[in-house]
């Protein structure tokens, strides 16, 4: 294993983005945590109280959509609340100057194109958007009531949001679009997310094997930090990306 990453500043990341003209973020959880969005992993995320065997995988949901609804009931009360932060806005801002090429997602909030950001690769989807299981059509979420549990489409299949389950393939095109931004890119900024959760897990290898230069924002040091990170700024998102744009 190598080395832990560099520790810089928010102004050496400045200057660290105005020398690499292609510059992509992947983004995780830790990046909505201060928009009142716990991880879903963390003490109080949704994982405490819902074990994922029985809620977040594909088969429990066809097996129980009852059952599953209640969680996803609270997981849609949760984003509808939520509002990007500093962090959001900062890499809108990125991409309206010319610095960001694109954004890889692993959150399903909708938090980076409510902040102005244009191209959002949503890797695990969107739950604010809701299909059906069956036929794929597209049921807005003014349209239903989640009063009446679980929902159904005219097909009679299950409506649910657009969102990868466990046990669900990431959406091709998704895929696609995030290794050609990462491999096309000569600065990889990750933030908020550990890297642990596969196949996001690989994007920044992708990068890294692709020449890109990886920085890491991040309250902690993660197992990226020690393997591939070659910069690591710690610390608030919300904080820091404001104070890189400053000095940019």
């Amino acid at each position: 294993m190598k080395a832990k990453a560099k520790e810089i500043s928010p102004q050496e990341l400045a200057g660290i983005i105005r020398r690499h003209p292609r510059v992509v973020a992947l983004t995780g959880a830790g990046i909505s945590v201060e928009s009142g969005i716990p991880d879903f992993r963390s003490a109080g995320g949704l994982w405490s109280r819902f074990d994922p065997m029985e809620y977040a995988y594909i088969h429990a949901f066809r097996r129980n959509p009852a059952k599953v609804w209640a969680m996803l009931k609270e997981m849609d009360a949760l984003i509808t609340g939520a509002r990007p932060n500093p962090a959001h806005y900062a890499l809108a801002e990125l991409e309206a100057r010319g610095f960001l090429a694109g954004i890889i997602t692993q959150n399903v909030d909708n938090l980076h194109q409510a902040a102005g950001s244009k191209r959002v690769v949503e890797y695990h989807g969107n739950a604010l958007v809701f299909v059906c299981d069956t036929c794929r059509g597209c049921h807005p979420r003014e349209s239903l009531d989640f009063s009446h549990t679980p929902l159904y489409c005219l097909c009679g299949g299950l409506v649910r949001p657009d969102v990868v389950f466990f046990g669900e393939p990431i959406p091709p095109a998704a895929q696609a679009e995030a290794e050609e931004l990462a491999q096309h890119c000569d600065l990889l900024l990750v933030i908020g997310t550990s890297g642990e959760v596969a196949p996001a897990s690989y994007i920044p290898a992708i990068a890294k094997e692709w020449n890109a230069v990886i920085v890491e924002v991040n309250l902690e040091p993660t197992r990226l930090t020690y393997s591939l990170t070659n910069h690591f700024l710690q610390g608030s998102a919300g904080k820091l990306l404001p104070l890189v744009l400053q000095d940019l």
